[in-house]
């Protein structure tokens, strides 16, 4: 991966934001649906056995109940960031893929 590394309140992470950086999608790869808003993902991953928890007013998250798998999710779909396209993509093999755009 490139990018910028950042050390934000101790935390190091990559800012994937860098303007050489391309954008990139979360494609549905069963229907190559690229998500665009948080209610198609949402759709998808309530169809796939996902739980919405709503204890955290600054995050969508969501459980699966067969698993230990929790995916944490900016409330603004403009903060959607790769990091967080490639959690869901590790979590929900051969359904999901991220795409340059």
């Amino acid at each position: 991966m490139s990018g910028v590394w950042v050390i934000n309140n101790g935390v190091l992470r990559l800012d994937d934001q860098s303007s050489n950086q391309r954008r990139r999608v979360l494609v549905h790869t069963p229907t190559n649906e690229v998500i665009t808003c948080y209610s198609d993902l949402e759709r998808m991953l309530t169809s796939l056995g996902w739980e919405r928890y709503y204890d955290d007013p600054d995050l969508l998250q969501f459980h699966k109940p067969s698993t230990v798998h929790l995916i944490s999710l900016p409330r603004d779909f403009s903060r959607f960031r790769s990091m967080h396209m490639y959690d869901i993509v590790v979590k929900n093999k051969n359904l999901f893929e991220v795409r340059d755009a």
